[in-house]
């Protein structure tokens, strides 16, 4: 029975070259990278696959682009579509891979774009600015969408909105690419929700807040064709309190969703919870440093014996051997250079 396969696609920022993603073959049993291959692309500040496995999309200068991946991991480019406003920061699918969603940071604008049978990206759908005042502490004045992601029944969008403190979830239409307003999960002020994960079985909501350092936990159901959401945790990523220098960046699941990680930039660690598959809470195994700057974006290797941390300041990933039950992390070899990192995918080759 032949073992399976994988490679890591890694975005980029692009001011030292054109290549902002980056290929690498994973060995899992050593929990290493081999460089295999890169993509030239300006800024790819976010990535994703379609969930057929097919694409890889990613967040780029001009808009959005899209790439078949070859049986051997590489890619290669299907088109570019623009965006109608300022660079996005966050790409996703819905279930049915028929539409794509796009986060404007800068602009706070949501963006759907119709995508083709060939995985191509069509044309634009909808397109919502949020508006508002949040705080006016730098930055956390206006709207700010960071994250835009259905939830498992393919009903809901959920929005992250950083600037204004609170998630958004829209009702989908899927047969004409539109979202209506159903309901808003109210974050703490000044919390900055950044990402959105959501439990295997699709009843529990994880969103990670990068200054408040917590991740809240949703439980999740539709009731009478209306969402639910009613929050059952919250857990610190980090000990040191808020106004210090630490933001909450990265939010993975491991491949069985078993695990869920954090890092943190400023205390520049990584936190790993147990996450109960039937009711949906967090159990703190460890948090650890990651031996870098700026841990923009971390993942488990899929044999959840590994980890790699991608850190944007220092220019490095760095890798650690793990046992999550007994809360040790040791490092796994010498760092290996990356400019600017910015996200990490580990993607199965097919058998």
């Amino acid at each position: 029975m032949s073992k399976s396969k994988y490679v890591a696609y890694v975005s980029t920022y692009t001011q030292v070259d054109n290549y902002g993603i980056k290929i690498y073959d994973i060995d899992l049993e050593n929990g290493r990278f081999i460089p295999k291959d890169q993509v030239e692309i300006s800024n790819s500040s976010y990535i994703c696959t379609s969930h057929n496995g097919k694409y890889l999309y990613s967040i780029t200068d001009i808009g959005v682009e899209s790439y078949k991946i070859e049986p051997d991991g590489s890619l290669s480019m299907i088109n570019v579509c623009s965006v109608n406003g300022m660079r996005g920061c966050y790409v996703s699918t819905d279930y049915t891979d028929q539409y794509m969603f796009v986060a404007g940071y800068h602009d706070g604008k949501l963006t759907i774009l119709k995508l083709r049978e060939d995985g191509g990206i069509g044309s634009i759908t909808d397109e919502i600015y949020h508006k508002g005042l949040g705080s006016s502490i730098e930055r956390n004045f206006r709207p700010h969408i960071n994250c835009a992601r259905m939830t498992h029944d393919n009903r809901y969008l959920l929005v992250a909105d950083q600037g204004m403190d609170h998630v958004n979830a829209y009702e989908f239409d899927a047969r004409n690419g539109k979202v209506f307003l159903a309901d808003i999960i109210r974050c703490d002020l000044e919390s900055a929700p950044r990402h959105i994960k959501i439990s295997k079985n699709g009843k529990f909501i994880y969103i990670v807040h990068e200054w408040e350092c917590c991740i809240d936990v949703y439980s999740y159901q539709e009731k009478k064709g209306n969402p639910y959401f009613e929050k059952i945790q919250s857990v610190k990523t980090v000990k040191t309190p808020k106004g210090s220098n630490n933001a909450a960046s990265a939010l993975s699941f491991s491949t069985d969703y078993k695990y869920l990680l954090s890092s943190n930039s400023g205390d520049n660690s990584v936190v790993i919870y147990e996450a109960d598959q039937e009711n949906g809470l967090l159990t703190q195994k460890m948090c650890l440093p990651i031996s870098g700057e700026y841990p923009k974006d971390a993942d488990f290797f899929p044999n959840n014996k590994f980890l790699v941390s991608l850190n944007h300041e220092s220019n490095t990933m760095t890798f650690f051997k793990i046992d999550v039950e007994k809360g040790t992390m040791i490092m796994n070899g010498a760092p290996i250079h990356v400019d600017d990192p910015n996200c990490i995918i580990f993607y199965k080759l097919p058998e």
